[in-house]
């Protein structure tokens, strides 16, 4: 008889989807709170979403072990920059970060798939997207996790960001007020749930603006 041996991976994907609209002066940062593995639900009620600073916000699906330690690692360089500069880091140097600390770990990656948002330095929505191993890009709206792939087509066809070949460069945020992009959120949500088995139990939806930071919540189909 031949051996069987048991097939062990240092990873695991638990699933759950987040997204993030940027406005002229507003940014939404969204995710479920349903966390998987498998067939089976860990736990209905887990946060996607960090706040990494006053005005980034991070929001992350894959292994969500990875994704804590990546979080923890990114607010110990986070504390060690303010205590060098005397002020929070920006939205965009933030980015950029992520981005170098994702790279650096490319041979053995964060199975963390992040959307990175805030408010840049004149006050703008900013959203920043990546893949696992650091590359990113600066867009008006993008989403990440297992609904994402029923998410972005609705996105696409709501917002149609323009090309980022057209020259001269067009701006890339929405021209949605910020009580629509919230309803906008809502509905794409709502709408993944019903097809992807890991998008479920409740949405936590993140609002930064000039006046600081606010959170919604809204419940989705727990089945």
């Amino acid at each position: 008889m031949t051996k069987q041996h048991a097939n062990w991976s240092p990873y695991d994907n638990n699933g759950g989807s987040c997204v993030a609209i940027a406005g002229a002066n507003y940014c939404v940062i969204a995710a479920d709170t349903r966390m998987s593995t498998g067939y089976s639900i860990l736990t209905r009620d887990y946060s996607k979403i960090c706040k990494l600073a006053d005005k980034a916000v991070l929001a992350s699906s894959g292994f969500q072990a990875d994704v804590k330690a990546l979080q923890k690692h990114l607010a110990a360089k986070h504390l060690t920059y303010q205590h060098q500069h005397n002020k929070q880091m920006s939205c965009p140097a933030m980015a950029q970060l992520l981005s170098n600390t994702l790279y650096y770990k490319r041979f053995f990656p964060y199975y963390a798939f992040n959307v990175l948002g805030g408010l840049d330095s004149e006050g703008k929505g900013c959203v920043f997207t990546y893949d696992a191993v650091g590359s990113y890009e600066r867009v008006g709206y993008s989403s990440q996790g297992s609904g994402s792939t029923l998410i972005i087509p609705f996105l696409d066809n709501q917002l149609k960001s323009p090309s980022p070949l057209l020259l001269p460069a067009q701006d890339a945020v929405t021209p949605l007020s910020e009580a629509e992009a919230i309803d906008l959120v809502k509905t794409c949500f709502a709408s993944a749930t019903e097809r992807d088995i890991y998008t479920g139990d409740s949405l936590e939806i993140v609002v930064l603006n000039a006046d600081g930071t606010r959170y919604e919540y809204m419940e989705l189909r727990k089945d």
